[in-house]
């Protein structure tokens, strides 16, 4: 069984999953993120690759961390933005390939994912898994 191609690779693009609001976008954080932020394991610098509307991010920049999110879908990263304002919120939304953190040339505290990396072939999995390692690590 083959994943399904990387929106990115797709002749309609990132963008078209967001030409309506796509059944993971629920308007709040997923619970399980929401738990781990209760219990303080999201700290200091925070990646969410492949961010989509921002609610990962914007949960990190009401705890008051420094928090970005990354994402290919340029729909998605405006809606994150009025997101942003609309609620008072400082966070960064850059359009960048979640596979490609090192582009950033920046090191995070936590790198967070949530509905990406399930979709990506054995390659590129193995290449987001090197990537990210290296944006927790990079000094």
């Amino acid at each position: 069984m083959t994943a399904a191609p990387h929106p990115s690779h797709r002749p309609d693009g990132p963008d078209d999953l967001y030409r309506t609001p796509p059944p993971w976008d629920i308007g709040r954080p997923q619970g399980a993120f929401r738990a781990l932020a209760d219990a303080g394991a999201i700290q200091g610098r925070v990646l969410d690759a492949g961010c989509g509307t921002g609610e990962h991010v914007l949960m990190c920049a009401a705890l008051g961390l420094d928090a970005t999110g990354i994402d290919l879908a340029s729909a998605a990263l405006q809606r994150a933005e009025e997101k942003a304002r609309e609620r008072g919120r400082t966070a960064r939304f850059l359009r960048r390939d979640a596979r490609q953190p090192a582009e950033l040339d920046e090191s995070f505290d936590t790198v967070l994912d949530c509905g990406l990396f399930h979709i990506f072939d054995a390659e590129d999995r193995a290449a987001c898994i090197r990537a990210w390692s290296v944006a927790l690590t990079r000094i």
